[in-house]
């Protein structure tokens, strides 16, 4: 810890989910000295697998990330487990403060730190997330296929939450919970595919021997589900970079907060990058990978300019001195 207190290396990675792991690969591979801070705290650690991800399919997270460190490493990339509190300075020495009191400093910075899932307030959703209760139907729809898939409302996008899973099952209900009232357009939608609508508010989901069984409502009733389908408010990791002037804001859909970006991943500070989840709320496993390489590339070739930049003026000098 002490030697990497007193080393600048040249990209400080906040994050080693896909997106930094494949940024601090890219990285790597381009010579560049790379250091992944990495809290631990991956948003998919509920998953069993992670699925859409060309060659890696039904891989577990934690199997996924430990080979991409591995590979990582192989480049040179080194990795710091911890959590950042704070960042502060500007290009070329930003300085990264962690939890436990120590100071790692980078030429450029990569925020990888992913998003926080905010649940509606029901018991026993947050116990079951990333198992039978789900939110996308191509990470996981599959593997409920032919179930009972109950869809609760959190927003008037709940409708279409319905009408994407009943791709994958012909046993769909959709919970208002008393945030949604479908429109005159969407009734007859739900209708002709067979959904059923359940009115009321929901109570509680009903689990026994670790296994979702249904959807309690206010007043008792209980309806039986295998799987459950909610839509939480998607909030970017962002509070430790406010030092640097960086704040999240609402993503145009409506869905949570997000961090603004270029579409190279570049934001608004000079010096820091952006990549994954933190600026793409929808992005997948296989999509935030590709962001954090392409992120890697824009970082990789701004160190160069500046790199340019300084040998021909030390060029120039050396002539007229």
């Amino acid at each position: 810890m002490t030697e990497m207190n007193n080393t600048l290396v040249d990209v400080v990675i906040v994050g080693g989910g896909a997106a930094g792991l494949n940024a601090a690969q890219m990285l790597g591979r381009s010579r560049r000295s790379v250091l992944v801070v990495d809290g631990g705290e991956p948003r998919n650690a509920p998953a069993d697998a992670v699925h859409g991800f060309l060659s890696r399919d039904g891989i577990s997270p934690a199997e996924l990330y430990r080979i991409g460190r591995v590979e990582a490493e192989s480049y040179g990339g080194r990795f710091l487990n911890g959590q950042v509190v704070g960042v502060t300075g500007s290009k070329g020495r930003f300085s990264v403060a962690l939890a436990d009191g120590s100071m790692v400093r980078g030429r450029r910075l990569l925020i990888a730190s992913g998003l926080v899932d905010e649940l509606p307030d029901i018991p026993g959703l947050r116990e079951r997330w990333g198992k039978d209760v789900l939110h996308c139907p191509y990470c996981h729809g599959w593997e409920v296929r032919d179930q009972a898939i109950g869809i609760l409302a959190t927003g008037p996008l709940a409708a279409h939450q319905a009408q994407l899973f009943r791709q994958w099952s012909a046993n769909i209900t959709l919970f208002l919970n008393d945030a949604l009232q479908p429109t005159d357009a969407e009734l007859p939608q739900l209708a002709a595919r067979g959904i059923t609508v359940v009115d009321g508010r929901v109570d509680s989901l009903r689990v026994e021997r670790d296994r979702l069984t249904g959807v309690a409502l206010i007043g008792g009733s209980v309806v039986a589900v295998d799987a459950v389908v909610t839509a939480p408010r998607f909030m970017a990791r962002t509070a430790a970079f406010a030092e640097l002037g960086l704040k999240a804001v609402q993503h145009p859909t409506g869905m949570g907060e997000h961090l603004e970006t270029d579409a190279d991943g570049a934001t608004g500070v000079p010096g820091v990058w952006a990549a994954g989840n933190v600026t793409d709320l929808r992005a997948q496993v296989l999509s935030s990978a590709a962001a954090g390489a392409w992120a890697g590339v824009g970082i990789n070739a701004d160190l160069m300019a500046e790199e340019l930049a300084e040998a021909v003026a030390a060029h120039q000098g050396s002539l007229t001195a």
